[in-house]
């Protein structure tokens, strides 16, 4: 429920009750809780989440307030926030991600819960279908069981003759049923474009140098990473490492080329984050998230930088600059 008193702190720091004129009726003030990962891996996320809010009348400060709780790295954390902002009796939660969507979920079945960027909630459990959720949980999908084949294609028609690529992924990432999909569609993909898909396992930050070794040690010839909240947070290092072993690499997301990265294909995840400003309005305004059908990305991005393939000494075939939605130079 959407609370209904207006607070005026003094200098003193004591909180008194804003008098109102007679018959007047206090202002609403939206109280929404915000779980998430790492702010500071993806500040123009959250960014654009504001900017939809705002773009919805909807500012901090004088119509709305935000507890924020971010998990880092530990990902174990993320039930015990969601706890903690289930007992500050926030009007809705918004989840960054699937594990903090999941953790909202096991720590309330009341509270409205909006997720901004789920790899497939069906799956995961967070909602019975898409377009009837059907409990108290909705947002936006990314589809990552779907994206894996393209992730894998793309290196196919970048790297001549390749035929051992490294996948990348995090277990824990997502969903066990959607990662159990996500793996299952990388083995399909090179079975069908008749390359052979590795996978090697980064479970924190720390694995990263043994995990790149070990791709070294098996001399593939390219490297697809898998989507997750960990390793988008650590893209820096990742398209660093990358370098340093001279691997052609295709990322879920735009945010890796924009620091260095070969290349990526993926849904637009400011968009989404954005988006999810829209679930948070119907919500305030009424609505039921199990009423809210799960929308799925309308926006999907091919990002090269060349600059890279230089270094790489990797020449882009034009057939693929030609489809690219954007071409960094």
């Amino acid at each position: 429920m959407i609370g209904r008193r207006v607070f005026l702190t003094i200098a003193g720091g004591s909180v008194l009750a804003a008098p109102l004129p007679a018959g007047a009726q206090a202002a609403k003030i939206a109280q929404l809780g915000y779980l998430g990962t790492d702010r500071a891996a993806i500040p123009h996320l959250h960014e654009a989440f504001l900017q939809g809010l705002r773009d919805l009348g909807y500012v901090e400060g004088r119509n709305l307030v935000i507890e924020h709780r971010y998990a880092g790295d530990k990902f174990e954390r993320l039930p015990a926030l969601a706890s903690e902002l289930v007992a500050l009796k926030v009007d809705i939660i918004v989840a960054s991600s699937t594990p903090a969507a999941l953790a909202a979920k096991q720590a309330t079945q009341a509270l409205p819960i909006v997720f901004a960027a789920a790899g497939d909630p069906v799956a995961s459990g967070l909602v019975a279908s898409l377009a009837r959720p059907g409990g108290n949980v909705t947002g936006s999908a990314v589809l990552a069981p779907e994206l894996v084949s393209k992730c894998l294609e793309l290196p196919k028609q970048a790297v001549p003759g390749v035929s051992h690529v490294a996948v990348l992924w995090h277990p824990g990432g997502h969903g066990e049923r959607t990662e159990k999909s996500i793996l299952k569609g990388a083995e399909v993909a090179g079975r069908a474009l008749g390359i052979r898909p590795q996978v090697f396992e980064a479970r924190g930050p720390a694995d990263f140098d043994r995990a790149f070794s070990e791709m070294t040690r098996a001399r593939v010839g390219a490297l697809t990473v898998l989507p997750s909240p960990m390793l988008n947070n650590e893209r820096r290092r990742l398209v660093d490492l990358a370098a340093k072993n001279r691997l052609p690499a295709v990322y879920p997301l735009r945010e890796f080329v924009d620091v260095g990265g070969l290349m990526s294909y993926g849904p637009s995840l400011a968009d989404l984050f954005r988006r999810a400003a829209t679930y948070v309005d119907k919500i305030l305004k009424g609505a039921k998230p199990a009423d809210l059908p799960v929308e799925q990305p309308t926006k999907f991005e091919l990002v090269i930088n060349l600059k890279t393939a230089k270094a790489l000494g990797l020449t882009v075939p034009q057939s693929l600059l030609l489809r690219a939605d954007e071409v960094i130079q």
